[in-house]
């Protein structure tokens, strides 16, 4: 790996020697270049889980928190399905296995702390209108760095815009702090509106 090879050839042996040297350790400049990046770029990954600026767009964030999601949910023993396409407002169709209880389960998720020690939420749609009964069975708020999950009945963030949540803080506590975890809500049959 660390040699140069040297071609003899007549009339340019000399200059093709060159030559090879030179591409050679450009292509080792590279290849280190992209390992470096390799390198940024997981650790600014890793570090986006921190609360630290990440590369990551909106969007990706949200998908990464929907695949931790996912494996949260089947590891605690529920079936989760995904809608085809973005058109429903919901991320999800959760239920209990052997059970007709079906929960309709919007994800939302933050990825960094706030000055304050608590992580935003917001809880609209993206016409900026608060999720209802009507919508949505339940909402997860996912606090990324802190790796805390709020499993709240629709009921509870009905009219809300967004929501303040506090794992770590010891000072300040959320009213929605009862659903941490509250994953037995899907274990309950739904109760819709009749219309």
């Amino acid at each position: 790996m660390g040699g140069i090879t040297i071609w003899a050839v007549a009339g340019g042996s000399r200059s093709r020697a060159k030559s090879e040297s030179r591409s050679e350790s450009k292509a080792k400049s590279k290849a280190t270049d992209r390992s470096v990046r390799s390198t940024q770029a997981e650790a600014t990954s890793r570090a986006a889980g921190e609360g630290a600026r990440s590369t990551l767009t909106p969007k990706q964030l949200g998908e990464i928190a929907e695949a931790e999601f996912i494996a949260k949910a089947v590891g605690m023993g529920f079936v989760v399905a995904k809608p085809w396409g973005d058109s429903e407002p919901y991320d999800f169709i959760v239920n209990v296995r052997k059970s007709f209880h079906f929960w309709r389960v919007q994800v939302k998720s933050a990825h960094t702390i706030g000055a304050d020690g608590g992580c935003s939420f917001r809880a609209h749609d993206h016409e900026q209108k608060s999720y209802t009964a009507e919508s949505i069975d339940a909402l997860v708020a996912y606090a990324r760095p802190m790796n805390a999950w709020y499993v709240m009945p629709v009921r509870v963030v009905e009219e809300l815009k967004s929501l303040m949540l506090y794992p770590e803080s010891r000072k300040k506590r959320s009213r929605f702090e009862k659903w941490r975890e509250g994953w037995e809500v899907f274990r309950r049959a739904v109760r819709r509106a009749r219309r």
